[in-house]
Order: structure tokens, then C-alpha cells, then sequence
């Protein structure tokens, strides 16, 4: 029941139940990536190109599409990657998730997050204040 009421609430629980009605009537799967996301495509869009999406495996999160996949989504090729033995170049790194409100997110020094004072710069001004 729990599964049904987040598939019919939200979208970022992977996908609602009318994706996956329209995916069943109009959709052809095409593959799947390292992540387990599922791509699909089918019918045609305003341009008359095919619709391309995917269903993710968790939560979704447009940057877990690999670099393979996401050419493939964007029409900048039209062979998927698992059809052409995709091996990535030497400058693309593996997937990092997201990780802005997490601990292990970036947080530059004075960041009022790690209690650390900023450090000055040139330009650096003082803020004026009344009777001064």
C-alpha cells in the first residue's frame, strides 16, 4: 500500500502510476544503464522526433544519467549505447551523486556550516554603520 501511495503522490520516488500506464501503452524499451535506470522510447514529439525517457531506479536524479545515456536522450546520437559497445572517454569521470544537503557536501572555508571564520581579501570593506 505504502508503494502505491508514493507512486500515486509523488514523482521523485521513481515513477508515478501514470508513467508507467503511458510506458506500457506507448513505450519500447530500449535498455538499461549501470544504476538500473530503464530507457524507453516511443511516439513523437512536437519536432517529429522520438520521444525518448527513462525511469529511474530510485529516486530521480537527472544527474545519474550516464554521459552514454544522456547524448542518447538529448537526439545527439541516435544509436543507444548498449547497441554500439559505448566505451567512455578518457576525460569523462564516473557518476558522483549530488550531494548538496548532505554532510558530505562542499562547504568552502567561512561557510557559516563549518564554524570557521573567512578568510579576508582584498577588497574587503567595512560595513558601515550608523554614528561612524
Amino acid at each position: 500500500m505504502k508503494k502505491f501511495l508514493l507512486q500515486f503522490f509523488t514523482w521523485w520516488n521513481g515513477a508515478t502510476l501514470n508513467t508507467r500506464f503511458h510506458t506500457w501503452r506507448h513505450g519500447a524499451e530500449v535498455g538499461t544503464d549501470e544504476f538500473g535506470n530503464v530507457y524507453y522510447q516511443g511516439g513523437t514529439d512536437s519536432e517529429g522526433r522520438t520521444r525518448r525517457w527513462v525511469m529511474y531506479n530510485g529516486l530521480a536524479d537527472a544527474s545519474r544519467i550516464p554521459a552514454a545515456w544522456h547524448g542518447w536522450m538529448h537526439h545527439r546520437t541516435d544509436i543507444a549505447p548498449n547497441d554500439e559497445n559505448y566505451q567512455p572517454r578518457a576525460w569523462q569521470k564516473p557518476h558522483k551523486p549530488n550531494l548538496t544537503g548532505s554532510p558530505a557536501a562542499y562547504r568552502p572555508k567561512g561557510s557559516i556550516l563549518t564554524g570557521t571564520e573567512r578568510p579576508r581579501v582584498t577588497g574587503d570593506y567595512d560595513a558601515w554603520t550608523p554614528k561612524s
